[in-house]
């Protein structure tokens, strides 16, 4: 199957912020006409910006994990809870359901997103041809499920409320949410530094 041709071949260049598709006029900087936003071929350093905040993301993602989170009291039990052991406390209290909100915001998706970027990060530094239309699937997903990582943030909230309720005769958060908030802050910033365009840069096709 013959391969479509590209937008570089074309003379087209998109913006990053608006995402304008403009002419590619070979000035030295050019800018885009709707938000004045420098146009660039490929997003500089991207690989490189990415990979430090995804670094950086994970190192404070292990003490999201061994800080407590939340502290809860109830009939005057006092617990301080991680992530994990929040899980396990929601669930003996009778909320399955925020249960498993708060392992699928807090496990499930950073860890996901790690996973997705790092591999991106790879396939594109080797310029690789592998599974290319996958891989776009791939990061379009680590955009989506950026908008649902705070999850855990707003469910610390949330059983803040449900004092009033009666849930809990006490919850108060902890610095663990706090290094959470920043992973979560930081990973969203790796995917946006990431340049989706580099895995379509080899030239080779897929069969």
């Amino acid at each position: 199957m013959s391969a479509l041709p590209r937008a570089r071949e074309l003379g087209l260049i998109s913006c990053h912020v608006c995402g304008l598709v403009c002419r590619d006029n070979q000035l030295e900087d050019p800018a885009c006409p709707r938000c004045s936003s420098a146009l660039h071929r490929r997003k500089p350093y991207s690989c490189a910006r990415t990979w430090a905040l995804l670094i950086a993301a994970f190192l404070l993602y292990i003490p999201a994990n061994v800080l407590p989170i939340m502290r809860t009291v109830s009939l005057g039990d006092v617990d301080d809870n991680t992530i994990l052991s929040g899980v396990i406390e929601l669930w003996q209290k009778g909320s399955p359901d925020l249960a498993m909100i708060v392992f699928t915001a807090s496990i499930l998706v950073p860890m996901t997103k790690f996973l997705v970027i790092s591999t991106l990060l790879l396939s594109s530094q080797r310029g690789t041809p592998w599974a290319r239309r996958q891989r776009a699937m791939l990061y379009r997903l680590v955009e989506f499920i950026g908008y649902w990582s705070m999850l855990d943030v707003f469910v610390v909230a949330l059983l803040t409320a449900l004092v009033q309720f009666g849930f809990f005769s006490e919850v108060e958060p902890l610095p663990g949410v706090v290094y959470f908030g920043l992973t979560v802050v930081l990973t969203m910033l790796a995917s946006q530094s990431f340049d989706p365009r580099l895995i379509w840069d080899c030239q080779d096709q897929d069969d």
